[in-house]
């Protein structure tokens, strides 16, 4: 299955919030039609494991391969599987990029790592799933084109207020940002509100 690339409203109308893909939020009054509908119907165990998938998927913008893989990779890991599994997600060049303000969604952070304006460690890393390890440094290319892309021309963190401990940003001379990985994500600093250990029962006969 290929990665979403339809209407993200339709999409948190049905799965609730997901920081990842939008900031936006759905009309009020649609979210409560929306709210009704779902309560009048008896939801299964397979759909509550589906959905709780499914919003896992649909935030880190994951193809179902790659969700599958995570899972994998979590369950020969030494920990929860769940746990790990979040943690591999949240340690995404992308996601980082993210959490760190340099772009407003996940799949805005995917293009700028794609195009090549992020640099790992003074490295240009254009892999999105490259997975960042404690002390590294993200930073954006010394060239026009990659700060153009930011907000406004120059960095304006939106998350300033809202980045996790595990990350920590700095402003250098000439307003250019910088981030740097402290540690291994933490469970509680991570803003997507899912119970994980539905994802790994929905994955127990596929992984």
């Amino acid at each position: 299955m290929s990665r979403y690339r339809g209407p993200r409203l339709k999409m948190i109308r049905r799965l609730k919030s997901l920081p990842g893909l939008t900031g936006k939020a759905p009309n009020p009054r649609e979210s409560r039609v929306a709210a009704d509908q779902s309560t009048s119907k008896k939801i299964s165990q397979y759909c509550v494991r589906l959905e709780a998938k499914q919003r896992l998927r649909f935030n880190y913008g994951l193809t179902e391969r790659q969700l599958l893989r995570y899972v994998r990779i979590a369950r020969k890991t030494k920990g929860s599987t769940g746990q790990v599994l979040l943690q591999l997600l949240e340690m995404r060049l992308d996601n980082i990029v993210f959490q760190l303000g340099l772009a407003p969604t996940i799949p805005a952070a995917r293009q700028l790592v794609n195009h090549r304006h992020i640099l790992v460690n003074d490295r240009i890393v254009d892999v999105p799933s490259y997975r960042c390890e404690p002390q590294d440094n993200i930073t954006v290319r010394n060239r026009p084109t990659s700060y153009n892309v930011l907000k406004g021309g120059v960095f304006e963190s939106s998350r300033s207020n809202e980045i996790p401990d595990h990350l920590s940003l700095s402003i250098l001379e000439g307003n250019k940002p910088r981030g740097i990985v402290n540690q291994v994500a933490k469970r509680e600093s991570m803003d997507l509100n899912i119970n994980e250990l539905l994802i790994v029962e929905y994955y127990s006969r596929k992984a």
